[in-house]
């Protein structure tokens, strides 16, 4: 299912909100109308939490299946509370807050930044239980902001290259495809919510936008 929706007025839907096919998580103030838009289309239990007291948990958090990597300055408080929630998590052990905006994950792999260093890369290997890929994307370092990757397939930044996509491909064992949301946004990873059943993109998305977006995250043939 794919659906056209803003967050409070705003098309940054992954910087407000971290997704995996099992959760979401979402700020605490967020309406009640968009948690059933989430349900519906992406079929997730949702937990409202802030994380490092922030409401920009798509942009603090990378996770798939198995775990969730949080910036380094999330609070105690709100570990606990995932942790109750039976999830597996651990804090970013280097300087970088947004790691939603420099990583990138499914159940079957990560790309990550350049920039993390090789403890932040292997604590993200254990805790998510995949191997990690280094890579830019497009010749950006922000590889979580440009994709949206899952256990079905990837939409990636319009620029990405045919070398990078293979690359992509071989990492998470999934089709990949490019293409913008919004008319034009080519910031993919932060302007739409994705897991393997469903999609959430901005409301100004075009038609044939939203056919790409299919197509690349392999909803055409559900």
């Amino acid at each position: 299912m794919l659906k056209r929706i803003d967050l409070m007025g705003s098309p940054n839907l992954g910087v407000y909100i971290s997704v995996t096919n099992e959760i979401a998580i979402i700020p605490t103030n967020l309406e009640e109308s968009m948690e059933e838009v989430l349900k519906e289309v992406l079929n997730v239990d949702i937990i409202k939490t802030s994380i490092a007291g922030s409401n920009l948990g798509g942009a603090l958090i990378v996770g798939n299946s198995n775990g969730l990597v949080v910036s380094p300055y999330t609070f105690d408080r709100e570990i606990e509370l995932l942790e109750e929630h039976g999830i597996n998590v651990a804090k970013l052990p280097d300087k970088y807050t947004a790691i939603g905006n420099i990583a990138i994950a499914n159940d079957n792999g990560a790309v990550v930044s350049p920039l993390l260093s090789d403890k932040s890369i292997n604590l993200i290997e254990d805790v998510l239980d995949v191997y990690v890929e280094r890579k830019s994307i497009a010749g950006f370092n922000i590889v979580g902001s440009l994709a949206n990757i899952t256990n079905k397939g990837a939409l990636l930044h319009v620029d990405t290259t045919k070398e990078e996509l293979k690359f992509i491909e071989k990492v998470f064992k999934v089709p990949a495809g490019t293409g913008t949301v919004g008319r034009g946004n080519v910031l993919v990873g932060a302007c739409t919510l994705a897991n393997s059943f469903g999609a959430l993109v901005p409301q100004e998305t075009s038609g044939p936008e939203m056919l790409h977006v299919e197509e690349s995250l392999g909803f055409l043939d559900d």
